[in-house]
């Protein structure tokens, strides 16, 4: 049927295009290793390619016996959709735990302060996984105040136009990074909501079930809506990699006002 084909091409060449940010990235910082942002674009290179893999096939995995085993092949990319973004929203709360450090750091030099910052947005890292309406608007004010503390520091620097132009650059920053953060968040709460609405009607209703071979129009609906699209944008959002690494003499500048953009890939895609 055209429509598992169709499905297949798209979760291929998403797959692709998730292949080759990971390699754009890796060629852009190999220093820093296996990051959160590169495990990420992974998992989306293996969730998708599995789910075009199964597509390709759909003839063959639709008439599996037991059914347990082709509930499990279909379940599978699923589950690593799931872990995926979930491992974005743990990437946010890492993002929002070192901010709260940044201003700690600023407000206090007392180590007890700081170690116990660190435990306690070590919890709030792990209730982040609750969602990502809750947890990006608290991940957006941080990096508000963040850009604030910067503009304070900008009395150190003599040059009028220098501070000028860096608090030019945090505004347009902080409008970037809103627009940036409200799309992300808005495209994954949307895609698991289609998700959890469609399978909770297949649950009460099977003429609603999607993993059926004689529903491609309804497979080619749902998978399009809830994850292909989804990833896509979301990929398309963060296309830029991070900058070059900075050499350690410009490292007061470089913590101050670029560091966000090493370790983050929403603040890295303006």
């Amino acid at each position: 049927m055209g429509e598992y084909c169709i499905l297949s091409a798209s979760y291929g060449l998403v797959s692709l295009v998730a292949l080759v940010q990971l390699g754009r990235i890796q060629l852009r910082v190999p220093e820093y290793g296996w990051t959160i942002q590169k495990v990420f674009h992974l998992m989306n290179f293996l969730e998708n390619g599995l789910r075009a893999l199964l597509f390709g096939l759909y003839k063959t995995v639709f008439l599996i016996k037991p059914k347990a085993l082709e509930m499990l092949l279909m379940d599978l990319p699923g589950l690593l959709f799931f872990s995926t973004y979930a491992l974005l929203v743990l990437f946010w709360a890492e993002i929002y735990h070192q901010v709260c450090i940044w201003i700690l750091l600023r407000l206090s030099r007392s180590p007890v302060a700081v170690e116990v910052a660190r435990i306690f947005f070590s919890v709030i890292s792990f209730c982040s996984a609750l969602g990502f309406l809750i947890y990006a608007p608290e991940f957006f004010v941080f990096f508000i105040l963040l850009f604030m503390l910067i503009f304070c520091s900008f009395s150190l620097w003599p040059s009028t136009n220098r501070r000028y132009e860096m608090y030019s650059y945090s505004q347009f920053s902080s409008a970037i990074l809103a627009i940036c953060v409200g799309w992300v968040t808005g495209i994954c709460c949307t895609c698991f909501l289609i998700r959890c609405i469609v399978l909770a009607g297949s649950a009460f209703d099977k003429d609603a079930d999607v993993d059926v071979i004689g529903r491609p129009i309804l497979n080619l609906a749902y998978y399009m809506s809830a994850e292909i699209v989804p990833s896509a944008l979301v990929l398309f959002i963060l296309r830029k990699p991070p900058p070059r690494y900075v050499s350690d003499q410009y490292q007061p500048i470089r913590i101050l006002a670029y560091s966000l953009l090493v370790i983050s890939p929403v603040c890295s895609s303006f």
